[in-house]
């Protein structure tokens, strides 16, 4: 039998042993002394935060893929950072994916059992043909989640790397993970509702894992989304004003260049500031693996 005492993100919070008795705006302090929390436990694990980014680089620049596994809110955590990787950083929608214990419904709706069943993430994996090039982020803020250690599991038993996201100490899920990714969140606001401090840390360690990893595959030049795909006005506006942050060309020189790459804004940068053609721009581009810091140096361009 389960107890969950023995898991900190389950246990009271002596700081919110009367929340219910206090005026709004002290009730609300409480929630946010509490959240102050929660970027200090992540600080204590940088260091195989950076571990995991390294290894998730490694994979997906040798044509692996990242699967972000779990049930519940840290399903749904997976697959809000999943679903953003292809319009901010232009990747495919096959490169980063969440999977959530009783698929689509339970992104809505909590399908209740689902989580218990081990076996149902070793078919979901299946389906979207996983394999041994690709790297497994196995998601539970209690660390135990029968779905997300079955996972694993499969992952590891095919060479995949594996990853394992909890926000409790001594979690069972790094027993089957190479890399274990443990900011201890303590006992929330509300007893055992982990969409709370424990949510938040495991939105945090998303950003780092595929930010990071955008990073360094060259999807992002200083600090723009050189890579961002134009698919609505917004995001149209957002690449004419990268275009003139990274050059100090105009606005109309700015739309000129993007006109000539074809609407691509890291190619309009390079075309501009080397005179490069389109094709020559691609290919000079592609030869430096897509970093753009990195093709200008080759073309003496600083």
């Amino acid at each position: 039998m389960l107890d969950l005492q023995k898991i900190s993100t389950e246990r009271r919070n002596p700081a919110s042993a009367h929340i219910d008795e206090l005026p709004t705006v002290e009730m609300l302090r409480i929630i946010n002394e509490e959240d102050k929390k929660v970027a200090l436990a992540v600080e204590k694990i940088l260091p195989e935060i950076a571990k995991a980014v390294d290894v998730i680089t490694d994979r997906l620049a040798k044509g692996g893929r990242l699967f972000y596994l779990g049930a519940g809110t840290s399903g749904r955590l997976g697959i809000l950072d999943a679903s953003e990787c292809p319009p901010t950083y232009g990747v495919d929608f096959e490169l980063v994916q969440g999977v959530i214990a009783g698929g689509t419904p339970a992104i809505f709706k909590a399908q209740e059992g689902a989580e218990d069943n081990g076996e149902l993430a070793c078919q979901d994996l299946a389906d979207r043909g996983f394999s041994a090039a690709d790297v497994l982020v196995g998601i539970a803020a209690s660390g135990r989640t029968p779905y997300v250690i079955g996972g694993l599991q499969y992952a590891r038993k095919l060479g995949a790397a594996t990853i394992a996201l909890a926000c409790s100490a001594n979690a069972a899920i790094a027993e089957w993970a190479d890399i274990a990714l443990l900011p201890v969140t303590g006992a929330e606001v509300v007893t055992g509702s982990t969409r709370m401090k424990a949510g938040t840390a495991q939105k945090l360690v998303l950003n780092m894992l595929s930010t990071g990893t955008m990073i360094k595959l060259g999807k992002v030049y200083g600090n723009l989304m050189v890579d961002v795909k134009t698919s609505n006005k917004k995001l149209e506006e957002r690449a004419k004003n990268i275009v003139m942050e990274a050059t100090g060309c105009s606005r109309e020189e700015s739309i000129a260049a993007l006109a000539e790459a074809k609407g691509n804004a890291k190619l309009a940068i390079f075309l501009h500031l080397t005179g490069l053609g389109y094709e020559a721009g691609q290919a000079a581009l592609a030869a430096a693996d897509g970093h753009l810091a990195q093709a200008l140096k080759q073309r003496g361009v600083s």
